[in-house]
């Protein structure tokens, strides 16, 4: 309280332009503060990788079946909620929709192999899309009256879980757009994948 007092009994006291500059000074001080406090959490406050199922992988071939409870215990509430809720993330969000990296797109939810990245392609609809998947058993499909519309769903053939739409407006040679939701994609570099199969060959021929 003592020092409020005083605080306003000198600006009461300071003439008008040594209290214009006193208040330009704060007002810099404030600004400098917040924007050291915005960057200072951003290694804190950067995405953690997504919680994987015990059944992640990038090999495995055999389906994997887990109710919706399950489910929810182990994924993120966003790959959750698109996953195995259907829904749809925002458009122009994935940071896959522009990528051009070299690689595989894998389920986001149990590493099922989905799509090459020479399949990919820019649809300018907001969403990651592909002209086709690495092959027919990656993927599922189904008929989807929601919404008041026909579409026709894309589900992981692994596990399920939603990835998005298929049209037939897309490019040669196959004219299908598989738009898919980024959340429910990750991707490993096609370098990453060589390094890891040439360090597992070495290992195995013990050289």
């Amino acid at each position: 309280m003592t020092y409020t007092i005083v605080f306003i009994v000198y600006l009461e006291k300071t003439d008008h332009k040594r209290m214009k500059n006193f208040i330009m000074v704060a007002i810099a001080g404030v600004f400098a503060l917040t924007l050291q406090n915005c960057y200072g959490q951003s290694p804190t406050g950067q995405s953690k990788p997504a919680p994987k199922a015990p059944e992640y992988s990038h090999s495995e071939t055999a389906p994997v079946k887990k109710s919706n409870d399950d489910w929810q215990k182990i994924l993120s509430p966003e790959v959750y909620r698109v996953a195995r809720l259907k829904g749809t993330e925002r458009p122009f969000t994935s940071e896959y929709e522009h990528s051009k990296e070299i690689g595989t797109f894998y389920c986001a939810v149990c590493g099922n192999p989905l799509f090459k990245s020479d399949a990919k392609y820019e649809s300018g609809c907001g969403w990651p899309s592909f002209f086709e998947p690495i092959n027919k058993k990656s993927i599922i499909e189904a008929t989807d009256n929601s919404l008041g519309m026909h579409r026709i769903e894309v589900m992981c053939g692994r596990c399920k879980s939603h990835l998005g739409h298929v049209f037939d407006d897309g490019p040669p040679p196959t004219g299908l757009r598989y738009c898919i939701n980024g959340v429910v994609l990750d991707f490993e570099k096609a370098k990453t994948a060589e390094k890891k199969f040439n360090s597992k060959r070495k290992g195995e021929s013990g050289s």
